[in-house]
């Protein structure tokens, strides 16, 4: 950002001199464009800027992805588990999804690995995880929510796990959702700045 500061500066600087001299009047057809291209150049720069700035300032969130697909009717439904993904996301949420290691045959008859469960949500697969076989995912959900200090979105209540992981009985930490007429619904709280978060 600084050279095209620079850039806009030394190009200004150019139009002046070629509009205060006659003899270096024709400065400014070098000046001008510069000047038009540093702006435009500035413009960028700062657009990127405040988008970095803006996906700093989004709050993580785990999904229990295996809780979530059955929230429609009680069928295991990815698409669940996609809209959640895009209305946290629209909210300006940073989503995480961690689902048990059978999730995939509940829902397509095969096993999916992180990977085809990332192109069924259309989400980086960073942010998912599929346990190993023989795991239960609670815990990965809870040691991934305490190290991201980020809330779950859950029916669950992990009451097996409460002595390793007290913070679930903290208000807001787990949100519950369902869907209502059709579209999803979270247990939305307000943080302690005031504005709405999970």
């Amino acid at each position: 950002m600084i050279v095209s500061i620079v850039l806009f500066l030394a190009s200004l600087g150019g139009i002046a001199v070629s509009m205060s001299s006659t003899a270096l009047s024709d400065l400014i057809l070098i000046a001008g464009p510069c000047c038009v291209a540093s702006i435009v150049i500035l413009f960028v720069e700062m657009w990127k800027w405040a988008a970095r700035q803006a996906a700093s300032r989004a709050r993580s969130i785990v999904i229990d992805g295996s809780n979530v697909m059955y929230w429609q009717d009680g069928t295991p439904r990815i698409e669940c588990v996609k809209e959640v993904v895009c209305h946290l996301t629209d909210l300006g949420f940073r989503p995480k999804v961690i689902f048990d290691a059978n999730a995939g045959y509940l829902f397509s008859g095969k096993h999916c690995d992180d990977r085809a469960m990332s192109k069924f949500l259309r989400l980086p697969v960073v942010n998912i995880m599929v346990v190993p076989k023989g795991k239960p995912a609670d815990p990965f959900i809870l040691v991934a929510a305490r190290e991201m200090g980020a809330d779950i979105v859950t029916n669950d209540r992990f009451r097996d796990w409460v002595k390793d992981f007290p913070e679930v009985h903290e208000a807001g930490h787990l949100i519950k959702g369902k869907y209502r007429r059709g579209e999803v619904w979270l247990d939305l709280t307000v943080d302690e700045a005031g504005q709405q978060a999970a």
